[in-house]
């Protein structure tokens, strides 16, 4: 009796070892390898990052966001929880409660500091600039965080608040599709605009 139940079993496993080889090969090489291919012909950008490139040489990726922190001839991005900030192998946010006292020191502290560098009044500081975003690597900021911080950039780098206003409407993205999100401004694109703008300023 054990061996007639064992010889269905032994085929039944069979058949389960090559299903996995062959759904494995297709699945998990065969696939991925497609799509792969596809991307790279579709959307070459895209499919290697959104990198972004001077010459020869990588200065960041349009998806992101990398620190300005200490450079005050550019705009600032929003804070980051990702590891020790900006770390695209820790995306994460701080996961602190809205009643946690880290996070309100936190919030505290990224107000005092966003006032003192934009000479702005603490309760006008843009709320982008008090909170991370949810992966912690958002490479854009809100329309109202970049005008907050026109006076500061066009003095350190001699420009009028025009000009660097003008890059920060040229530098803003509508809704995705009209509808979806809210108006954005990439922080890297935005300052190598700047850096090549400069060189013409008035």
């Amino acid at each position: 009796m054990s061996v007639s139940f064992a010889r269905p079993a032994a085929r039944q496993l069979w058949a389960a070892l090559k299903m996995m080889v062959v759904m494995t090969l297709l699945l998990g090489l065969a696939y991925p390898l497609a799509m792969t291919g596809f991307a790279q012909v579709v959307f070459p950008g895209r499919a290697d990052g959104s990198l972004v490139r001077q010459g020869d040489v990588v200065v960041g990726s349009e998806l992101i966001g990398q620190s300005f922190d200490g450079k005050p001839q550019y705009f600032q991005s929003r804070p980051s929880a990702a590891g020790d900030g900006y770390d695209p192998l820790a995306s994460s946010a701080s996961n602190l409660g809205p009643e946690s006292p880290h996070l309100l020191q936190a919030i505290a502290d990224r107000r005092a500091a966003a006032a003192t560098l934009d000479g702005t009044a603490p309760a006008d500081v843009a709320p982008d600039a008090l909170q991370a975003s949810g992966s912690g690597l958002d490479p854009h900021i809100s329309p109202a965080y970049a005008r907050q911080q026109v006076a500061r950039v066009a003095t350190a780098r001699g420009m009028t608040t025009a000009q660097v206003s003008a890059l920060v409407d040229q530098y803003t993205e509508g809704r995705t599709l009209g509808f979806l999100g809210e108006p954005r401004v990439n922080v890297l694109m935005l300052n190598l605009a700047l850096d090549d703008a400069a060189g013409t300023a008035d």
